[in-house]
């Protein structure tokens, strides 16, 4: 059997999904509202067969030796779940984003040209331990009028399994069709995805740098995700210490095993002998392993020496690595040279500092004084994300529903031709921009 066989099991859902869509994406605002709120519904009513369901993936995944940092994404706690569910109604209080005139113009007296949001059509989501990022992708997809085919991790099979069984019933219950969200779990599976591209008009994969790349590499059809997040905490010569400690532990202990996560500290000279201490003391109270440079050794003489593959390692664990810097110069270029253009920070008094890291650092999000953790969807109040974006073509950052947007130009005319306007007695076109009301 081949790709192009009709009969093929995974093309035919593909088929059914795109079907669905096409439905979905001219649905009315409150139509696809009622849908998410009729989703967070079926969440709340299925939440202990959902967690159940992830208790038994995170035995069946401890038994085969999953990674420490996997093994804290895979969880589903209930608290995860009840973050999850609200950001579904988040999303369901978000503006509508499909529809909306971006241009409107006319050419000439009777011929008028509109650029005009719409639907993507089907989006792929692969990703792998984190089962809440279901519940965020497939909220967005019908808010956008999308879509969706999610491939789950094999070690987040049944929570995804319980989760979309949920979606389905909730959608069951109003007027979106509930094939157009749809759960792979093969990786045979995902290789055929990958070559679909008459049915899947995007891919978002949420994975590894390797896994990302693979990707990239094996389909035709558009690609949006991220690979690393190598994240760094640069603390200026100016930066105030009581800031700059709860910051730095935040970024790095809060929650680890993810993309937002620092890797590296940066530390200016100038106040790394009083600053490392302080900040050092914090981290390993919380069993976090430093390494630093040689001048870092210096002053903390018992951490790890860090070695050149520290500084390109993403660790999603309780591992820091530390480098004195003497110049704010000195940051951005090892910030430019070893970062993945996730999320970067700074620590200063100085507003200055603060302008020439924003403007030279060149990464998908820059921050002042806060914690990386906020590099987010949730938290940036896009209700949720389907991923981030480190690329340099928009959408970047955490991607909500504007990732997955496009628009069409409509034209309408009374009878006019090119040749009108062609020629020794051409006629101008008049390109008078209407008033566009939001």
């Amino acid at each position: 059997m081949t790709i192009f066989d009709i009969a093929s099991p995974l093309i035919a859902i593909a088929a059914q999904t795109r079907k669905a869509a096409s439905k979905l994406a001219i649905l009315s605002t409150e139509a696809k509202n009622q849908a998410i709120e009729a989703i967070a519904q079926a969440l709340e009513s299925a939440r202990d067969e959902i967690l159940q369901a992830n208790i038994a993936d995170c035995k069946a995944a401890t038994a085969e030796g999953i990674p420490k940092p996997l093994y804290k994404r895979l969880q589903l706690d209930e608290h995860k779940l009840r973050d999850a569910i609200v950001g579904v109604r988040d999303v369901g209080k978000l503006a509508d984003p499909i529809g909306k005139v971006q241009i409107h113009r006319e050419l000439d007296t009777g011929l008028v040209l509109k650029r005009v949001t719409c639907p993507l059509g089907v989006v792929g989501i692969i990703f792998e331990a984190r089962p809440e990022a279901a519940i965020q992708i497939v909220s967005l997809a019908i808010k956008s009028g999308n879509g969706v085919i999610l491939k789950c991790g094999k070690e987040a099979v049944r929570s995804c399994e319980a989760i979309v069984k949920a979606i389905k019933q909730g959608l069951s219950q109003t007027t979106v069709n509930p094939d157009a969200v749809q759960l792979l779990t093969t990786r045979e599976e995902t290789l055929e995805l990958l070559k679909l591209d008459k049915y899947v008009d995007l891919i978002i994969p949420r994975g590894s740098n390797s896994f990302v790349r693979f990707v990239q590499e094996n389909t035709r059809i558009p690609v949006l995700g991220h690979a690393d997040g190598i994240c760094h905490l640069y603390i200026d010569k100016t930066a105030d210490i009581s800031k700059a400690v709860p910051i730095t532990v935040d970024a790095k202990a809060q929650y680890p095993a993810v993309c937002n996560a620092i890797e590296t500290l940066l530390v200016h000279s100038s106040i790394a002998t009083e600053f490392l201490p302080k900040v050092a003391e914090a981290l390993q109270e919380l069993q976090v392993e430093l390494r630093g440079d040689k001048r870092t050794l210096k002053i903390l003489p018992n951490i790890k020496a860090a070695r050149e593959i520290d500084w390109e390692t993403e660790y999603n664990d309780f591992i820091l690595s530390i480098k004195i810097v003497d110049s704010i110069e000195d940051a951005i270029a090892h910030i430019n040279e070893y970062g993945s253009r996730h999320t970067d920070a700074i620590i200063t008094e100085d507003l200055a500092s603060v302008e020439t890291f924003f403007g030279l650092v060149n990464s998908a999000n820059i921050f002042h004084n806060c914690s990386t953790r906020f590099s987010d969807g949730f938290r940036y109040g896009f209700g949720a994300e389907v991923g981030i974006s480190t690329q340099q073509m928009p959408p970047r950052g955490p991607v909500g529903l504007e990732g997955l947007v496009t628009y069409k130009y409509q034209m309408t005319g009374d009878g006019h031709i090119v040749a009108t306007y062609t020629g020794e007695n051409a006629k101008a076109f008049t390109h008078q921009d209407f008033e566009i009301t939001f």
